[in-house]
C-alpha cells in the first residue's frame, strides 16, 4: 500500500539556542532535517515526502534537502501536520509523521510501524522509562506502565484526516492523541534510543555521539566501465537524457553507456555481479529497454540490504557530442533515479586527444565509481 511521510520542521527551535532553528543546525556534518529526510527517502516503501517548514525557512530547507517538496507550516504542530497532509499529492493509504528534531531514523522502526498498520489505525514507537519518576511534590510515580513516545508515528491516512477534522480539545502533543480520541486503535511498537529528540544545547553533543552509533556502517566503493559504438539511425541516450546528435549508441538496450557504467559500479559495492548477470543481452525482453531500469534495480538491491547510495561519480569519454551543455540535466536525472541530491552526483567528460576508438569518433566510453554505506555485517 502507498506510503507517504511528513517531516515537521516548522518550529523556531528557541530552546536549543543558536543562530538557526535547530532543525537546520548541523549535526554530524549535515543539517539535522537532512538526516531523517535521506533515511526516509531511501526507504523502499515510502513514495512521497513533504517537509513542513516555517515562514521564511524555504531557503534553509532547500540547502538541507535539495529539491524536497515543501509545505508551509501553521502556528501549532497540529496545524503544520494538517498542512502537510493537504500537500500530499498521491492520496497515500498510509502516512508517517516525523519530527525533524529526531534526526536518526532506524529503518527497522519504520518497518515495525508499517507492519502494525495492518491491524491498527495508528502506531507509535515507544521506550520504557528507566529512571525513577517523582511528582512535583516528591511522591514517587510508578514507572512500570509508562512509556516514552517517539516519532515517526504511522497512521492510516483516512483515520488521521478524520482525527484532525474532529479535534476540538487543547493543542495535542502528537497525532496519536487525536486518533485515540476519535476511538482509533494505536499500537505501541518498540522504539529506539537513536530517535531521542534534540531539544536543548547540550543535546547536540549527545546527537554527535549518537551519530557515530547510528553510523555502525561500513563504507564500500566500486567502479564500473562500459563502451558502446556510435551508429547512424540510433537515438543517443547519455545519463538518462536524450541528446540531439547525428548518431546514437548501438546496443541491445538503449545503450546508455553512462547508466550502464553506474549500474556496474553499484552492483560492485554489494558484489552482485555485473549488468549482464541481471539483464543478459540474450534475453529479448531487454531489447530496447530504458537503462534507467537497470540503475534503479541495482539501487534497489542495495536498499534491500539496508544500504544507502551516498555518492556517484561519472566520467564520459568521447570527442562528440559536447557533454557540457547536457551535464546539469544528466546530473539531475541520475540524482532523481538514485534518490540523491544533485550535489551527490558528479558528471565529468574528457577526450582521448583523438586517440583510439573514442578519439576516432567510433564510440563512447564511460567509467563510474559509487560509494555506498551498508549496515556492518551486511551480506557481501
Amino acid at each position: 500500500m502507498s506510503v507517504a511521510a511528513i517531516i515537521v520542521a516548522a518550529g523556531s527551535g528557541i530552546r536549543a539556542g543558536g543562530a538557526l532553528p535547530k532543525q537546520f543546525t548541523t549535526v554530524a556534518g549535515l543539517p539535522m532535517v537532512a538526516h531523517s529526510y535521506r533515511v526516509l527517502r531511501a526507504h523502499p516503501a515510502i513514495a512521497e515526502i513533504v517537509i513542513v517548514v516555517g515562514e521564511g525557512q524555504d531557503a534553509l530547507a532547500r540547502t538541507a534537502t535539495g529539491e524536497a517538496r515543501l509545505s508551509l507550516g501553521g502556528a501549532t504542530r497540529r496545524e503544520s501536520v494538517r498542512n502537510g497532509l493537504a500537500a500530499l499529492t498521491n492520496r497515500p493509504a498510509r502516512v508517517l509523521v516525523h519530527d525533524a528534531a529526531r534526526p536518526f531514523v532506524p529503518a527497522a522502526v519504520v518497518d515495525r510501524l508499517l507492519f502494525a498498520l495492518d491491524t491498527h489505525d495508528g502506531a507509535v514507537p515507544v521506550l520504557a522509562v528507566a529512571d525513577t519518576l517523582v511528582s512535583a511534590d516528591g511522591e514517587t510515580v510508578d514507572r512500570a506502565p509508562l512509556r516514552r513516545v517517539q516519532t515517526p508515528q504511522a497512521f492510516r491516512r483516512d483515520e488521521l484526516l478524520a482525527a484532525h477534522a474532529a479535534w476540538s480539545g487543547p493543542e495535542p502533543t502528537d497525532d496519536a492523541q487525536m486518533v485515540r480520541a476519535l476511538g482509533g486503535s494505536v499500537a505501541l511498537v518498540q522504539g529506539d534510543p537513536m530517535l531521542d529528540k534534540v531539544t536543548y544545547p547540550e543535546d547536540f553533543a549527545i546527537a554527535e555521539a549518537r551519530a557515530q552509533a547510528f553510523g555502525t556502517w561500513e563504507w564500500r566503493s566500486a567502479t564500473g566501465f562500459d563502451v558502446h559504438r556510435l551508429a547512424a539511425g540510433e537515438e543517443l541516450w547519455l545519463g538518462g537524457v536524450l541528446i540531439p546528435h547525428d548518431r546514437g549508441l548501438s546496443g541491445h538496450s538503449d545503450a546508455d553507456v553512462a547508466l550502464h557504467a553506474l549500474t556496474d559500479a553499484l552492483l560492485g559495492t554489494i558484489a552482485a555481479g555485473d549488468i549482464g548477470t541481471h539483464f543478459p543481452p540474450s534475453d529479448p525482453q531487454w531489447k530496447g529497454a530504458a537503462s534507467h531500469r537497470f540503475l534503479t534495480h541495482a539501487a534497489g538491491l542495495i536498499a534491500a540490504r539496508g544500504g544507502q547510495v551516498s555518492f556517484v561519480d561519472l566520467t564520459l569519454i568521447c570527442e562528440a557530442p559536447k557533454i557540457g551543455p547536457h551535464r546539469a540535466a544528466m546530473q539531475a536525472r541520475i540524482a532523481e533515479l538514485l534518490r540523491l541530491t544533485p550535489d551527490r552526483v558528479s558528471v565529468k567528460a574528457t577526450t582521448t586527444e583523438q586517440l583510439g576508438f573514442t578519439g576516432r569518433g567510433e564510440g563512447i566510453a564511460a567509467q563510474a565509481s559509487a560509494t555506498v554505506r551498508l549496515p556492518a555485517g551486511a551480506p557481501r
